[in-house]
């Protein structure tokens, strides 16, 4: 039968003593008094103590007096008490001629059944090393975040810059042709400009809320293209999706020619109207529309051939593994973009099997 050590305080005893001397972690007993009765040989050795001075010595003299720590103190006297109970309490160990060390504190009050005498079993933890790669990563994460900050203004000066320089040499060249590319490749520019300004506000850091996005992506082009806001508007109806900064480049460019190409060829003749940009996203599924009120599709439209801007739309969609459908609205010309994730799954299982054969 295995002996009670409640009946036997000095059986328990020795066992604490046992375990303390062959403990590979720093440990401390201690009386009700804070005097040390034991010491593990690895507190000797981690604070450069000579074991043969530390027994019945008073923990506050322990050294050169550096565990004299007013606070420390206090909380080992509530927990002898049995007022509190230290758990992962840090303190900073000053020793003169050596590093300062970071140091965490675990205090228990231990019970042998006679009554009257309190010990305590403190542990102590080392974690200098930790801390100071704790402070290394969080000042590097600062560094980064200001090399960030200071990236994303410059690529913000430089996108207006290229942006102001291909709207004045649209406005001197005097090619309508050339006016016109100059005008595509601006408003691109300014697709890309949006997104940046976004991702820059964005506390995700990657990911972009497409709602103010698309806005302000519209918002530019129209105050850049639109000459007459009473007679033409340009629309938003996003929802609250949020996509990641590769999916929303995509759907920005996506928006930008197509609202291009319906500013330019559904309102001819300084024709009002309005065209409408649409998102809705349900769960992995979601649609892009841009749709127009304008002359609609013109009857031999499977006759012309794609412009650089169709080219664009497309390539873009297959990227996000969307597919493009164009319908005459009546009126107007309505575009969509759907990504199904189920179809494309179908798909997928379809070529398989196509490939079987």
């Amino acid at each position: 039968m295995s002996p009670n050590l409640t009946a036997h305080p000095n059986l328990a005893l020795n066992l604490a003593l046992a375990v303390i001397a062959n403990s590979t972690a720093p440990l401390l007993l201690l009386d009700g008094q804070l005097n040390v009765i034991a010491a593990s040989t690895s507190f000797c050795h981690a604070f450069q103590l000579n074991p043969a001075t530390i027994p019945n010595l008073p923990l506050r003299e322990l050294g050169a007096g550096e565990w004299n720590i007013p606070q420390l103190v206090a909380m080992l006297q509530a927990t002898a008490l049995g007022y509190a109970e230290i758990a992962g309490y840090e303190i900073d160990l000053h020793r003169s001629g050596h590093e300062d060390l970071r140091l965490v504190l675990n205090a228990h009050k231990l019970e042998y059944g006679d009554g009257e005498s309190a010990r305590l079993l403190l542990s102590i933890s080392d974690v200098t090393e930790a801390r100071q790669a704790e402070k290394l990563k969080d000042d590097m994460l600062r560094e980064k975040a200001v090399l960030l900050q200071e990236l994303q203004h410059r690529v913000a000066n430089s996108l207006q810059i290229i942006a102001s320089v291909l709207m004045q040499s649209a406005r001197k060249v005097q090619s309508e042709e050339t006016r016109s590319h100059l005008y595509d490749a601006h408003q691109r520019v300014m697709s890309v400009a949006a997104l940046q300004q976004q991702l820059a506000a964005s506390r995700l850091g990657n990911e972009v809320e497409l709602r103010p996005y698309l806005k302000a992506l519209c918002s530019s082009i129209g105050a850049s293209m639109i000459r007459d806001h009473n007679s033409m508007s340009l629309n938003v109806n996003v929802d609250a999706s949020i996509r990641n900064a590769d999916v929303s480049v995509s759907l920005g460019l996506i928006v930008t020619e197509l609202v291009i190409n319906a500013l330019k060829h559904a309102f001819p003749g300084e024709r009002g109207g309005a065209i409408t940009v649409d998102f809705q996203s349900h769960g992995p599924n979601w649609s892009l529309s841009v749709s127009d009120n304008g002359v609609g599709m013109p009857e031999d439209a499977d006759s012309i051939k794609p412009g650089l801007g169709t080219g664009i739309v497309q390539a873009l969609s297959k990227q996000l593994r969307a597919i493009v459908t164009s319908a005459d609205a009546k009126p107007g010309t309505k575009v969509l973009i759907s990504h199904t994730q189920l179809a494309a799954v179908k798909t997928s299982n379809t070529q398989a099997a196509s490939g079987a054969l």
